[in-house]
């Protein structure tokens, strides 16, 4: 069987300084608001490139009290619209409305599954305050464009980072606020807008052992006020600013998150060798692969095994290998058959789930077919190219 993703092998891969991280934070007998989150903190903002970072509970409160603190600073109230693709995971919307504003739903790029940045202009109005740019299934969203009409209508831009850690988009040196890499400039998802919130559900390519998120930022004003309102709306013991939440991230994740966080890029370079390998070798007439839209550079490292086309996308992690087929379900239960596990991301897109009623009548062709024929094949750090070959066998016999 060829496991859709390995989350036993994966955790045993870090051992034996997973147990020995976990066995510090019980033996410390201090399990939240200690010395692993504020580390944890200090050391994924610099992996970031941002200048702050705070733990939170999970992906969807990192969201949420982004949102919620722009309303604390007066730059958001209820009933303004966001704008947000309609592709994506439900979280994205939940933030949104959690907080009483509206979402507005702009259609995906039928290849990358990302945002359609010739779409969002058409949509902003008087009451638009932000752009929420979702970097789905791993792959950077972001454009010139996009950051042009931010700032042509004033609107914050809010990353939801909670797929692709580590992704990369070329940058100007002037940009950078973390040394270039690979000879090159580059900025890091979670660092490209006014915020980003991020997930650590165990899945994810940075995952814990349990839920876990943190919010990046530039904005020293914004990362005080979401500090607080994830602490119950206090920044000192029983004295409460703010309707707060209670939104934090604990010890034992922070601890497994600073073990794993040194190797993610390492991990993120084993999927896109898997990424390459099913680029390269499915030639099933009927399937459709994931686009890649970024824009390509050889590094100037001569011992850089960054190369060819997938393995040279930086701005693409692979949380996900997202094809679409006609025939998903058919296709899908074919691999099952054949012992390769897949999942479907998202089988019904926002619009259409019965928490989202009032959205029911709108019609977004492009993210209906989507979520009508998109199918996720294994991936992950510790799959091999064995594993792949045997992927893409089954899938070029399938008819």
């Amino acid at each position: 069987m060829i496991k859709f993703l390995d989350l036993q092998k994966i955790t045993s891969s870090y051992e034996p300084e997973l147990s020995s991280a976990i066995t510090k934070v019980l033996k410390s007998g201090w399990f939240l608001l200690g010395e692993e989150t504020a580390s944890f903190e200090s050391e994924y903002a610099a992996y970031t490139g941002s200048g702050h970072c705070v733990g939170t509970a999970n992906g969807l409160d990192a969201l949420r009290l982004i949102l919620k603190a722009y309303i604390e600073m007066g730059v958001m109230k209820a009933g303004d619209e966001i704008l947000v693709p309609a592709n994506t995971f439900i979280a994205t919307i939940l933030a949104i409305t959690d907080n009483r504003l509206r979402p507005v739903f702009i259609e995906p790029d039928i290849k990358s599954f990302n945002i359609d940045p010739n779409l969002l202009e058409k949509a902003v109005t008087r009451k638009t305050r932000a752009i929420i740019v979702v970097h789905l299934y791993g792959q950077a969203c972001w454009s010139e464009e996009i950051d042009k009409i931010s700032k042509k209508h004033n609107l914050k831009i809010i990353e939801d980072n909670a797929q692709a850690a580590g992704a990369l988009i070329p940058a100007h040196e002037a940009e950078l606020r973390t040394p270039g890499i690979g000879g090159l400039a580059y900025r890091r998802t979670g660092s490209l807008g006014d915020a980003a919130g991020h997930s650590f559900y165990p899945g994810k390519n940075l995952g814990a052992l349990g839920d876990g998120g943190a919010v990046t930022t530039e904005d020293s004003e914004l990362a005080s006020i979401v500090r607080s309102l994830a602490n119950y709306g206090s920044s000192k013991k029983y004295v409460h600013d703010y309707k707060g939440l209670n939104s934090r991230l604990d010890e034992i994740q922070a601890a497994v998150l600073r073990i794993k966080l040194p190797r993610l890029d390492l991990d993120n370079q084993q999927r896109r060798k898997i990424a390459q390998y099913y680029t390269d070798y499915i030639n099933n007439p009927q399937v459709i692969l994931p686009g890649i839209t970024c824009q390509k550079h050889e590094s100037s490292n001569p011992s850089s095994n960054i190369q060819d086309t997938v393995l040279n996308a930086l701005n693409h992690v692979w949380h996900l290998f997202v094809i679409r087929h006609p025939e998903r379900n058919r296709l899908r239960q074919y691999l099952e058959d054949n012992d390769i596990q897949t999942l479907i991301h998202y089988p019904t897109p926002p619009h259409l789930q019965k928490a989202f009623s009032e959205f029911s009548q709108l019609k977004l062709p492009v993210t209906e077919q989507i979520h009508r024929d998109v199918l996720s094949l294994p991936i992950s750090q510790v799959m091999t190219l064995d594993d792949a070959e045997e992927v893409v066998r089954v899938i070029n016999d399938f008819q």
